[in-house]
């Protein structure tokens, strides 16, 4: 990648952060966040209360990307079928044809996806893991981009089915939108909307880039931005040292490692860098690991967190200095 390339890419990246926050009013390190994990090909999980923009802020990244997004709403009664689709019997023709169900799309929103069975939960293993689907012994690719967009509420337990580890495992980074962090953003949010004079302004949104460059940026992540040794070593040490943690029973997977590996990549993009440097790992670390890790049964009623114990390894892993060798 030339320097031209890498200026425009980052120019694109920042277009598409512009357009989301045209109308989420929030921190643009979130924004960030969420784009690095579309660009590195992965999958994110918003939890946090209700009523704090997770809904909206997904349908917004989706129109700013320029793709086709299709929305599950996941309740008791949902089947695996309404999510990938099922072979109608045509009487006319006396044949089966795929009504294809919401995951063909480029960004599905799984609206409060700990509402449904784990039966239904089960449905995306493959397609966010492999990008296909296999319905009556018939495996389809999905397009490309495909991005899961999941939101769940932390306090609602009635009703509720709590993802399985498998699962979580498959989505890139787990997010919170929060509060607002001073009363001038509470006031943005009310004078936003007053203008729109509609609750949901995704519709009215114009794509920031088109689906096309959007997997070009996707392509650059994986095959121009260069990763030295010493960042390989540092991922390794965090993940590692994740599972060595007294208080953890299980740590981050390999998957675990290759997500931050990932996520750290898209992110020197964002900033307009060709290689990746330590902050890159830095910043998305609690967001990739700590949904990956199993706290002993005592210390979780103790009050531990995994974001708390992911914090812990991190100040433990010494920071690479050589910073000659990763801008090579």
């Amino acid at each position: 990648m030339n320097e031209q390339q890498l200026e425009e890419a980052r120019l694109s990246c920042e277009q598409i952060i512009d357009r989301v926050a045209e109308a989420f009013v929030g921190n643009r390190l979130l924004l960030r966040k969420l784009l690095a994990a579309a660009l590195a090909n992965g999958h994110v999980l918003f939890e946090d209360y209700p009523g704090l923009g997770k809904t909206l802020l997904a349908k917004l990244f989706s129109r700013a990307i320029g793709g086709d997004t299709k929305r599950v709403q996941f309740t008791p009664d949902l089947l695996p079928s309404d999510i990938l689709g099922m072979n109608i019997y045509r009487q006319t023709d006396g044949t089966f044809h795929l009504m294809q169900g919401p995951v063909f799309t480029n960004v599905l929103l799984a609206d409060e996806i700990n509402r449904a069975p784990p039966k239904t939960q089960s449905a995306l293993l493959e397609a966010m893991e492999e990008r296909q689907v296999t319905i009556d012994g018939d495996t389809m690719p999905l397009g490309s981009p495909f991005v899961v967009i999941a939101t769940q509420n932390p306090i609602e337990q009635e009703g509720t089915y709590p993802l399985p580890e498998a699962q979580l495992d498959r989505f890139l980074l787990k997010l919170a939108t929060g509060y607002p962090a001073n009363d001038q953003l509470e006031e943005d949010i009310l004078l936003r909307r007053i203008q729109w004079q509609k609750d949901d302004p995704s519709a009215d949104l114009e794509p920031a880039v088109e689906l096309e460059r959007f997997v070009e940026l996707q392509q650059f992540v994986e095959t121009g931005v260069y990763t030295d040794k010493v960042i390989v070593e540092y991922i390794t040490r965090i993940v590692r040292l994740s599972r060595e943690h007294p208080r953890v029973a299980v740590g981050a997977s390999p998957r675990g490692g290759l997500a931050l590996l990932r996520a750290a990549r898209a992110m020197a993009l964002i900033h307009g860098r060709d290689f990746v440097v330590p902050d890159d790992v830095k910043m998305v670390v609690p967001d990739v690991l700590a949904h990956r890790v199993i706290l002993n049964i005592e210390d979780t009623l103790e009050g531990a967190s995994g974001e708390g114990v992911v914090e812990e390894v991190l100040a433990e892993v010494p920071v690479p200095s050589d910073m000659g060798r990763m801008a090579q």
